[in-house]
């Protein structure tokens, strides 16, 4: 496991806690600290709304366990009943991943059968908690989940890009293979994550920009194209080394994928604005996909043996190349209408107009 950000964030957000129940002298400081750990959030947007949604069913959550309190005192089974009905409002009112926290007031505040002193005593320490976790997590290296997410994307490239040009060719060590592939897999697990909290952000705003709304859906496509080359090291890893082939059969298949796999950056070099305008040889890759397809196709119908594995392989190629091509349509039209608003904004600030009024 890395050492990240949120590790470190979750450490001062518990010493403050600590330190805040303790300058006001709320006991005990150790459910502060607990609330800073559950409230420890991956965004600064869901951090706002765990707090705010964390405030409610608190709230509420206090008001029951006092009311329980006071009518069934603090007996086992009347925490346990408590527990349920308290679960089941947070699941009515779509509050479900703070019952945790919720429960941890609950049931301190059952503890002193009702005293209304000591439920407002729980009641402030978790929010301590709460809220100390909420202020390192917006001053403390805020996360950025745009800047980590296009970060991550040449890293997981870059896993991909050793699988697929070794992948055929067999030249590296099973073990590092193997090591490589666990790291293709879980980086994608882990861009998955941040495109989900990219898209939560913006469906959670009012009004997000158009700019904003495109680069999503570029995102997605670039999760989609890697995702598909996963796929194909799969492929290769379970259908082509089984199958029947020739050593041209090796040859052909290595260099697709070396062709695909430059392609691949060519797009993402793209995206980045890294290339020269109109220094792109891939103008025909449309046509280069199909044809790589028809030609295994015959290629395959011409051998004896079994080719289903092999047809396997060809059709999760030829997938990726799809893919690819709607990546790069995508780049291109995102970048065609980011230099038409750059241009947009430059004409408004130059016209005479805008300064005359």
């Amino acid at each position: 496991m890395n050492f990240g950000a949120r590790m470190l964030k979750t450490g001062i957000a518990v010493t403050l806690a600590l330190y805040l129940t303790m300058l006001l002298n709320l006991t005990p400081p150790v459910i502060a600290a607990i609330a800073a750990i559950f409230a420890m959030q991956p965004s600064i947007y869901k951090s706002w709304r765990y707090f705010l949604d964390q405030l409610l069913t608190n709230t509420l959550g206090a008001v029951i366990a006092m009311l329980a309190g006071m009518l069934l005192s603090s007996e086992p089974i009347a925490v346990g009943l408590t527990c349920i009905v308290v679960i089941m409002v947070c699941l009515k009112i779509n509050r479900a991943d703070t019952i945790g926290l919720t429960l941890v007031t609950v049931i301190s505040v059952m503890e002193a059968s009702g005293q209304f002193h000591f439920a407002l005593n729980r009641f402030l320490i978790n929010v301590i908690g709460i809220f100390a976790a909420f202020i390192v997590n917006v001053l403390v290296l805020p996360p950025k989940p745009k800047e980590q997410f296009l970060g991550q994307i040449q890293s997981t490239f870059g896993h991909l890009s050793l699988l697929l040009r070794t992948a055929v060719s067999d030249e590296i060590k099973e073990g590092v293979f193997k090591d490589e592939q666990r790291g293709l897999d879980g980086s994608i697990q882990s861009l998955a994550e941040k495109y989900n909290l990219l898209e939560e952000d913006q469906h959670k705003r009012k009004r997000p920009s158009y700019t904003e709304s495109r680069h999503l859906v570029v995102y997605k496509q670039m999760l989609r194209a890697l995702r598909k080359g996963s796929e194909v090291v799969q492929a290769v890893e379970e259908h082509y080394f089984p199958a029947s082939r020739s050593l041209e059969l090796d040859t052909l298949f290595d260099e697709r994928l070396e062709y695909m796999t430059k392609y691949h950056e060519h797009v993402l070099l793209k995206f980045e604005n890294k290339l020269k305008p109109d220094e792109s040889p891939w103008q025909n890759i449309e046509e280069e996909n199909e044809r790589f397809a028809l030609d295994m196709k015959r290629y395959l119908q011409q051998q004896e043996e079994s080719t289903m594995r092999l047809s396997i392989v060809t059709a999760e190629i030829h997938a990726y190349g799809y893919q690819l091509v709607r990546l790069n349509r995508l780049v291109e039209h995102y970048g065609q209408n980011a230099d038409r608003g750059e241009k947009k904004r430059w004409t408004y600030w130059i016209n005479p107009k805008h300064w005359l009024g």
